[in-house]
Parts: C-alpha cells; sequence; structure tokens
C-alpha cells in the first residue's frame, strides 16, 4: 500500500518549492526568485504527527503560453495532479490574486481532488490580505510564510485529515543515481527503465536541473533511482541555477549506493 501523496501546484514563484523543502526537512528542491527554477516532479518522503506521506513539487504553471519548455511542465503537473490524494494549490499574498490563479483553480476542481488554497508570503499576517482569494471558490484560505515557517502546521493539520487511518512508514532502497554530461541521455535511460516519462526529455541541454528521486521495485527488492542534472566543469558553468543544479547532482552521487554513468558515444569527440 503507498502513502498518500500531496502535491503542490500553483502559478510560477509562488513558494511552493520553499514550503516543500520546510516539511520534508532538507533543501531538496531548487529555490530562486524567478519562475521556471523547477521544472520536473520532485517527490520527497515524509511525516506529520505520525502520519507518513509523500509530497511532490511541480513546477509553475503557465497554462496559456506557447513555449515548449512550459508545456512539457504543465504535462509534469498534470501527472502530479492526477495521482495526488490531496492537492496543495499555492497562490502569491504578497502580489495578491493573479488571473492565472482563476485559470488554475478551475483545473484543480475537475479533479475532484480535496484542494487546501495555500496563500503563501504573508509575513505579517491582516484578513485583508486573504479576502480577495475567497473568489477562487475552494473554500477557506491559510495564511501561511513558508520561508519563515509560519502556517505550515495549520495547512498540514488539514492534509492529514483527508488520510485513511493508517500510514507506513517507506521502505529502505538500494539508491542508483544516474550521472553524465548534459543532454547524454540521462533522463531517457531512466524514463525506460521505469516505463513511465518520469522526467521531461528535450533536445535541449539543461532540461533536468534537480536530482530527482523515483521509488520503484523489481520482484521484492526496492531501488530508489535518481536523475540528475548534467555535470559540467566548474568554468563552463554560466549562471547561479546551473551551479545549484550541479551542487544537487553531487550530491545525489554522495547518498546514492551506487553510480550509473551514462556517455553520448555519438557526440563522444576523438582525439
Amino acid at each position: 500500500m503507498a502513502n498518500p501523496l500531496i502535491a503542490l501546484v500553483g502559478r510560477p514563484n509562488v513558494g511552493k518549492s520553499t514550503f516543500f523543502n520546510k516539511v520534508v526537512g532538507r533543501k531538496l528542491s531548487i529555490t530562486e526568485d524567478r519562475p521556471g527554477v523547477t521544472r520536473d516532479r520532485l517527490y520527497a518522503d515524509a511525516n506529520w504527527r505520525g502520519k507518513y506521506f509523500t509530497m511532490v513539487d511541480t513546477g509553475g504553471l503557465e497554462l496559456k503560453s506557447e513555449d515548449v519548455m512550459w508545456r512539457e511542465i504543465a504535462k509534469q503537473a498534470d501527472v502530479a495532479i492526477d495521482t495526488a490524494d490531496v492537492i496543495l494549490f499555492f497562490t502569491d499574498g504578497r502580489d495578491g490574486l493573479h488571473p492565472s490563479d482563476y485559470d488554475v483553480a478551475d483545473i484543480l476542481r475537475r479533479s475532484h481532488k480535496p484542494v487546501i488554497l495555500v496563500v503563501n508570503k504573508i509575513d505579517d499576517y491582516s484578513p485583508e490580505k486573504v479576502y480577495e482569494f475567497y473568489s477562487l471558490g475552494l473554500g477557506e484560505p491559510f495564511a501561511v510564510s513558508a520561508e519563515h515557517s509560519q502556517g505550515i502546521g495549520d495547512v498540514l493539520d488539514e492534509a492529514i485529515s483527508y488520510f485513511p487511518q493508517t500510514t507506513i512508514e517507506p521502505v529502505p532502497s538500494l539508491k542508483i543515481a544516474v550521472v553524465g554530461k548534459p543532454n547524454a541521455g540521462k533522463s531517457s535511460l531512466v524514463n525506460r527503465i521505469l516505463g513511465s516519462e518520469r522526467s521531461i526529455v528535450t533536445p535541449m541541454a539543461g532540461t533536468t536541473r534537480d536530482a530527482i528521486d523515483t521509488l520503484f521495485y523489481r520482484g521484492d527488492k526496492a531501488y530508489t533511482i535518481i536523475d540528475t542534472a548534467g555535470i559540467r566543469k566548474k568554468k563552463n558553468v554560466d549562471d547561479d541555477v546551473e551551479y545549484y543544479s550541479n551542487m544537487r547532482a553531487f550530491d545525489a552521487v554522495r547518498r546514492s549506493d551506487v553510480c550509473v554513468l551514462v556517455v553520448d558515444t555519438i557526440g563522444l569527440e576523438v582525439s
């Protein structure tokens, strides 16, 4: 029996990844003050008040964008919504209600899943800051400040109220890190092993940014396969996001039991 799955959903840059990191107790998801940093689904096990669950962070939803990357991010979020037992819908209390929030709310209503409306970035609470979010038609908003760990417990209390009476402690598994240069085919290999499109695959280098853990079984043995961002030499790293992606990849290597090195033989230079 799988434990309940909580999905974090919302438009870009509303603080989903910050909340995710606070709940799981470590910085698994990259956080930066610009949209599009989180792309794939990112999973981690957690517990609250003796209830075990899996939490999934998703990329920000830009539903009306025609950009290929935003469309792929939306597909990953759709999978998370479809498989979730409870959905946390994140909005930005600092910027206020956004037209895109209504679009996301419509999608979540059609999912027929329990949806908890989270108004993030409320550092100093006042009722006026959350009143407008009632217009989304998703019940009472929960005011939180994920950055300052305020209100997180109230959201989790509400989430676990939808859980079954019994949950189980996560199963120990052999951890396998898949590493290599950018665009070497790591995500394609992981997807083939899992039999599903777990990671976004495009011809563009740098598509995978986080280290993505997925639990799977072969026979009676449990494994966790970790898809990592492409690793490049420090002198070739272009920006902070790629720098932190590299750090996540190296961290995946350190916490893994086995590493699989993927090499692109077509692009291999022969001297």
